[in-house]
């Protein structure tokens, strides 16, 4: 009978930290969308903000959905609170250092690199 509460509150830890977002994504990202235009990111436990070239700055609340690491790459799942769902996407493996924002279809959104603005090509190895 412990065993099985000790197992329960086990679980009930891990959906409440699920929730919140994951350390590799939080923090201040240089993000470029499709035009070339920059911005910056930054992500917290449970909200993010998104700041353009001009100053503006929205932001929005989510949670985290979902994870998945297959060869050595990994996609987080979030759930913004106004129903919308992306992907944050770091497709070169074992680098977390940039990545991809993607919409629920799949398309990119934001190229995100920690240091600086990265490129398409750099992630997806066109020239």
């Amino acid at each position: 009978m412990r065993k099985a509460i000790n197992f329960l509150l086990y679980l009930a830890l891990i959906s409440l930290y699920s929730c919140s977002g994951s350390d590799t994504y939080r923090g201040l990202w240089k993000a470029l969308d499709e035009r070339g235009e920059k911005f910056e990111i930054n992500f917290d436990a449970k909200s993010f903000t998104i700041k353009d070239s001009t100053g503006k700055t929205d932001g929005y609340q989510y949670k985290q959905n979902s994870v998945s690491i297959k060869n050595s790459t990994a996609t987080y799942g979030i759930q913004v609170s106004d129903g919308k769902s992306y992907q944050i996407n770091f497709p070169i493996a074992n680098d977390e250092t940039m990545g991809v924002i993607k919409d629920a279809s799949g398309r990119p959104l934001y190229i995100i690199g920690r240091s600086r603005y990265v490129q398409y090509e750099e992630i997806y190895g066109l020239k």
